[in-house]
This record gives structure tokens, sequence and C-alpha cells, in this order.
């Protein structure tokens, strides 16, 4: 393709922005629309691609190559599934982008079709850089619901061989280095009861009561990681979390509820277990909590199912990696997170990986969900000057 092809054919980041937020994204839809938008766009410039999906076969990512197709190099991710705007107060359709005030309005436009339109605008100008190693793209999906697509891209990477040495994803920082996020683990516990009339409370088991005495030990347990760690500086809060989100019971007043159930998270830092702490409180309701139960009747008892696992982050602050990246986007400092992202999945891949994108958390999920259309300038100078340092 000569000069004037690609003048013809490129798009700008907000060009492709517009483009890309029009795809209802949301986690529960398909995406295959979207992917394949991009999937044209990209054979536009006869940029190679391996298309990855999900059992059901109605989500897909795409990782493409660009330069030299082999293993090393660089990897910029972005997952373009989005949150839901069910009950949101939007003042304008939440899948056209607006512009007001310098800020580009949608969702997904902050998290993170901003930083994924970034890296498609960017393609002919890697494709000018004299590549020695090759710019890999990570497009996924399912981000929102437990990485699923950033999981099913792993294991595509061990089939074809084109891992890269290198990753960046590009979730929204303010174009900060992050080192390091924690990780997550979600688990569903369920409490089975023996019910009667609330009259004679001793011929029955209550579910509600024995999940409230769990969810107790939960909050005390809260307490004491905040008084006693450990502890990793960088974090906010600088500890291991515990919270209950949801809980649900009973039917009405004068029953013995037979069934309770609750919904709970860890968020360990870096280093630490949170499977550890799960075993904490298995160990305390099978000790403290089920002796009664049973005793009334051996079927009740406790039930705890992992429902998500999301491992935690940690470049080293001295990495090539996180010394380039610093330099690139003009700052001597790097941050921490509290929230998960794809980049912990990566780094167990055995692939170093940063976060650095445009946007501010602050802002993603929220109704009118904006970015600031001076930090994608500025991702689409950091995105070019990143490729250019590390790969010719």
């Amino acid at each position: 393709m000569d000069i004037a092809e690609i003048a013809a054919t490129r798009m700008s980041t907000t060009e492709l922005l517009d483009r890309l937020v029009a795809f209802d994204t949301t986690s529960r839809n398909s995406n295959l629309a979207l992917i394949g938008f991009i999937r044209d766009y990209l054979d536009r410039f006869g940029v190679t691609y391996r298309i990855s999906t999900n059992a059901a076969g109605n989500r897909s990512n795409l990782h493409a190559v660009i330069g030299p197709r082999t293993a090393g190099g660089l990897a910029f991710s972005g997952h373009v599934d989005t949150v839901p705007v069910d009950g949101q107060a939007w003042t304008a359709d939440p899948f056209a982008l607006r512009r007001r005030g310098g800020k580009l309005f949608a969702r997904g436009s902050c998290d993170m079709k901003g930083f994924v339109a970034a890296c498609l605008a960017a393609v002919p100008d890697f494709q000018a850089l004299p590549l020695a190693r090759p710019v890999h793209l990570f497009i996924t999906y399912d981000e929102e619901v437990g990485c699923l697509g950033a999981q099913r891209l792993i294991e595509d990477m061990a089939e074809s061989g084109l891992r890269p040495d290198l990753c960046v994803v590009g979730e929204p920082s303010r174009m900060k280095p992050i080192l390091a996020h924690k990780g997550k683990l979600n688990v569903d516990v369920s409490v089975r009861g023996l019910t009667g009339h609330s009259s004679e409370p001793s011929k029955g088991v209550n579910a509600v009561q024995a999940a409230g005495e769990a969810i107790a030990w939960a909050a005390r347990e809260a307490r004491r990681l905040a008084v006693e760690g450990p502890f990793e500086d960088g974090f906010d809060p600088p500890h291991t979390t515990i919270h209950v989100g949801t809980v649900k019971g009973g039917t009405i007043l004068n029953i013995i509820p037979e069934h309770a159930a609750f919904a709970m998270e860890w968020r360990p830092i870096p280093g630490d277990s949170a499977h550890r702490h799960l075993e904490r409180m298995q160990a305390y309701i099978a000790q403290t909590i089920e002796p009664a139960m049973k005793a009334v009747h051996p079927a009740c008892g406790f039930t705890c199912e992992v429902t998500l696992e999301m491992p935690g982050m940690a470049l080293p602050a001295d990495h090539a990696l996180a010394t380039v990246v610093k330099r690139v986007a003009g700052t001597n400092s790097a941050g921490k997170v509290a929230y998960g992202t794809e980049g912990g999945f990566y780094q167990n891949a055995g692939i170093p990986t940063i976060i650095c994108g445009p946007g501010d958390i602050a802002q993603a999920h929220q109704p009118d969900e904006w970015i600031a259309e001076s930090e994608l300038v500025d991702c689409d100078r950091f995105i070019r000057r990143l490729a250019g340092q590390l790969l010719v």
C-alpha cells in the first residue's frame, strides 16, 4: 500500500472510537459485529491476526501481529466489552459518541474503547517502522465478568507460539504507569437450615442467623486485616480487604428460614493468598457455627463456591519495562491500584505487564462516561513512541 492509499484508508483515534462505541458490547451481548469491523479495518492494511472464540461461539478475541510474525515484541491489550447502562441516568444515547468541552461521552469511551481506538489508529504508523520485533494487539471479550477473553487468548497463544515478551494493558490510569494491582476471589456461600414455626426455634435451624454469624466473622476479619495486615505501600487501602455484597434468606417472619445465601469477595495484595483467608473462614464455620446446626439435623451446614478468581499483578519497580514506560509517559513515578485487570493473567502466563492508558477510572462504569480528548492525544503519542523505543 502506497502513501496515498494509506492516507485514504487510515482513521483517527476519535473516528475509530465513534465507530467502536456504536456497538453495544455490554458483556451479556455478542461482540462479533465489533470484531468484524476491526477485522475489515485490519484487512485494509494487510495485517495478519488470529481469532479465538468462547465455547458458545458468540464472543471473540482478536490477536493481531504487525511486523515480523514471530514470538517476542510488545503487546498492547484492551477489552471491548462494557458494563450495562441499565438503570443509569444517561442524558443522551450511550452508544453515540458526543463531544462537549474537550470530553468524549459514550459507554466504553473510557473503559476502554478509547485505548483500543488509539491502538488501531496507530496501525499504519507501526507498519512504517523498521520493526525488528512485532507489535501485538490483544483485543478481548468478557473482561468485565472475569477476564474470560484474556484467558482464552492465552490458550490460543500457547497454540500459535506468538507470545510477546512484554505487555501494556491500557486500562484507564490517566496515562500514569501502574505497576501492581490486587487480586480478587469471589465466593458464593449457601446455608442449609431446617424450617419450622418461629415459636419453637429449638426444633429448627435458622439459616439466616447462621449466615449472620459468618458475615459477622467477615466483618471482624476485615477489621483485623486493617490493623494487622499484611501491608503493602502504594495501595489504597494498603492491605487485603473483605466485602460481603449481597444477602438473601427467609420468607415470612414466623417461619424459621431454611435457606440463606450471601456473596462475598476478597481482594488480596500481591503476595497474599485469598484462599488462605477463605480457609480461615471455613475453619471458623466448621468449628463454631456448624456443630450446633448439625446437632439438630446432620444435613444442615454451609457450602462455599468460588465463582471468580483473578490473580494480582506486580511488576518490579526496576524492571526494564517499568523504566521505559515511565520515560515515555514523562513521569518518574508509578502507582498501584485496588481494581483488577487482565494484567495478572498475562503476568501469570510469563509476560511482564504494566498498566498505562487514557481516562480516569472514576469515570468508568458511570452514567455519561467520558474520556478527555487531550488524554487520547497523549495516548496516541505514547504508544507510537513506546513501539519505536522497544521494537526498532
